[in-house]
């Protein structure tokens, strides 16, 4: 190992390589196939639960904003899939977002914000 290489041990590694995992919500106030909105230090936080996919039960949490017209509409949108990838529509001018990582299929410059979610029992956490 050379003097520019480092070893992480849990010694050495910060905390700030760790998320902090945030209550949002209760597993009750979600909605299947559908999105809610919660709040997240002033920021609308659109909400997604799948819980029949193939994949077993998902959830995502993505930005609530729509980019192209600034509506905060996103958590109104439909659930689809284009190319096998799961998205939400946009209620207004029907873009799709990829749930995963936020990326607008028909206009690759516009991109959301994801968060990392979890269930943790009957809270909803999400990474920040």
């Amino acid at each position: 190992m050379n003097s520019s290489e480092a070893t992480l041990t849990a010694e050495n590694t910060s905390s700030a390589l760790q998320p902090h995992w945030y209550a949002l919500c209760e597993r009750k106030d979600l909605v299947a196939n559908s999105g809610v909105v919660a709040w997240l230090d002033g920021k609308q936080v659109a909400l997604f639960y799948l819980p029949d996919t193939a994949q077993g039960e998902q959830l995502f949490a993505i930005d609530n904003r729509d980019p192209k017209s600034g509506a905060n509409v996103i958590g109104r949108g439909l659930i689809g899939q284009v190319a096998g990838e799961l998205v939400i529509a946009s209620p207004l001018y029907k873009q799709h977002f990829r749930l995963h990582d936020g990326r607008c299929i028909e206009y690759p410059e516009q991109r959301l914000d994801v968060w990392p979610v979890r269930l943790n029992g009957e809270r909803v956490e999400i990474a920040v």
